[in-house]
């Protein structure tokens, strides 16, 4: 059978040297090609090749199916039960979500995506389907029983937030669509109003698109300059450079808090002390350390930080952005229209204090409401016990997948137990991650991420184009990372036997 003119089978050290193949467009067409290879030499090949592979891992994969057991309850774990260890946090809180419980693929599903976004619990999806049912209305809008119920439940959210990062009072809490439109309303409202030819904004090359590209838009409008800081030898932002390139000249630092690539944390603490001290301001995007860790706010002394529900167990739809109040307050408006508004005359308009300023229009009033559901799941837990837990995992991702030939992790060395985040992301020598993608979920039910994650500038810098990334939570397992290395090590095992 012939399909077309199939390109010739390139290896990845090929695609790494490929400077062309930073274009998107045609990264991906030549995936597809890859991909669309790959899936005729499974159809055709399987029936011989892989049948000595795949029998004698047949138990393999009566394993990636079997049922997990729950042997103790979910209230020992959240009421802090000494006879219940940390390590059981997985299988108990994994009984809360409903999508973890099925197969995908004829296999048991093993959800390993989590930094790009988390499931829900039944407590977030009750409360979504609650205020559809029973009070939908808008808020601030009304003297209705509805209206003013769903009013109740939408700042009811906010002061939740506001507690659950320690912020000084809920007015510091702005409600965005996500943490991609809170940085923008930093950069525009604040940054717009505030930059000025050669002044200097820093961030590391390791930030998500969603911390660069705006503050790009930005410089160009105002003539700011843009500096970057590269990594250190350990695959971390170079915090000592960061330090030395702070000066009178700074005007914000931007940072992320947790790697979405390197898995690497930083001492927010200290950087924002050095900014602080040129008289600079702070914005941590802490998109990957809200749901995993308590964070504090008042203690990091950040000026702003962003985070997003949907990777906290909440809705889609819906970030926030904490800013000091004394901050928000000097700000201009981001966007215009009705909530925002104090007066509006044919002339000119005044408005409203914060956060209202910076919430024009109606709201995601559900997902707000569905967030606040998220936070009291997360807080009836604990975020020390999901942190601790979270640690143990991220050590044994780590080291468990240093078993996988011609392996190459990204980021920091564990050391400590302290300085990773539970995530890996990695390439196998010759193997493209999206063909490990692909074959993990469609033969082994194993969900990960494969591509630049937002992160093209860290990739490149890294010598490659795309990298697989492998993200955990507190409802993973260590049985999901066993399966899942196996089901890596069947797949490199597949991919090199075309060599």
């Amino acid at each position: 059978m012939v399909v077309g003119n199939l390109p010739s089978w390139k290896p990845f050290s090929q695609w790494q040297s490929t400077s062309k193949l930073s274009n998107t467009c045609k990264n991906e067409f030549s995936v597809t090609c890859r991909l669309l290879f790959c899936n005729c030499a499974v159809l055709l090949w399987k029936p011989l090749l892989l049948s000595f592979h795949l029998s004698s891992s047949s138990s393999l994969r009566a394993g990636l199916r079997r049922p997990f057991s729950l042997s103790i309850s979910a209230s020992a774990v959240r009421e802090g039960d000494p006879a219940v260890g940390s390590v059981s946090l997985g299988h108990v809180t994994r009984t809360d979500f409903p999508i973890l419980h099925q197969e995908v693929n004829g296999s048991k599903l093993v959800y390993l995506d989590n930094a790009a976004t988390s499931q829900k619990p039944t407590a977030v999806l009750k409360a979504l389907q609650n205020y559809y049912e029973a009070y939908n209305s808008n808020v601030h809008r009304g003297i209705h029983f509805l209206s003013s119920k769903a009013t109740d439940a939408y700042e009811l959210a906010r002061k939740k937030v506001a507690a659950f990062i320690n912020a000084s009072e809920s007015t510091e809490i702005v409600f965005t669509r996500n943490a991609t439109e809170a940085i923008n309303l930093v950069a525009y409202s604040w940054g717009m109003s505030t930059l000025k030819p050669e002044d200097e904004v820093i961030l590391t090359i390791a930030e998500h698109h969603s911390a660069i590209v705006p503050w790009q838009l930005v410089a160009q409008k105002t003539g700011a300059v843009l500096k970057f800081v590269n990594l250190d030898e350990t695959e971390s932002p170079d915090i000592e450079k960061l330090r030395q390139m702070i000066s009178r000249k700074t005007k914000i630092v931007v940072v992320h808090h947790v790697s979405n690539v390197l898995a690497s944390v930083l001492p927010i603490e200290e950087i924002v002390v050095w900014a602080h001290d040129v008289g600079a301001k702070v914005l941590v995007d802490a998109c990957q350390s809200v749901p995993h860790m308590a964070v504090n706010v008042q203690d990091l002394d950040a000026d702003f930080l962003v985070a997003s529900s949907h990777k906290m167990c909440g809705p889609t739809g819906m970030g926030f952005l904490y800013g000091k109040r004394e901050l928000l307050s000097a700000m201009p408006p981001f966007l215009g229209g009705g909530e925002m508004i104090s007066d509006v005359f044919l002339d000119h308009s005044t408005y409203a204090e914060p956060p209202s300023r910076f919430e024009a229009g109606t709201p995601a009033i559900g997902e707000a409401i569905g967030l606040g559901a998220a936070i009291d799941y997360l807080s009836g837990i604990g975020m020390q016990k999901i942190h601790e837990y979270e640690l143990e995992l991220a050590k044994y991702l780590y080291e468990n997948l240093l078993s996988v030939p011609n392996i190459r992790i990204y980021g920091p060395v564990p050391s400590g137990n302290t300085n990773r985040a539970a995530l890996c992301s990695f390439n196998v020598e010759n193997i493209h991650p999206t063909d490990i993608a692909t074959f993990l979920d469609q033969q082994h039910g194993v969900a990960i991420r494969s591509g630049h994650h937002c992160a093209q500038p860290l990739h490149r810098y890294l010598g490659v184009n795309a990298s697989a990334r492998a993200s955990l939570h507190f409802y993973n397992t260590k049985e999901d990372v066993d399966d899942f290395v196996r089901a890596l090590n069947d797949t490199v095992s597949f991919f090199n036997s075309f060599k």
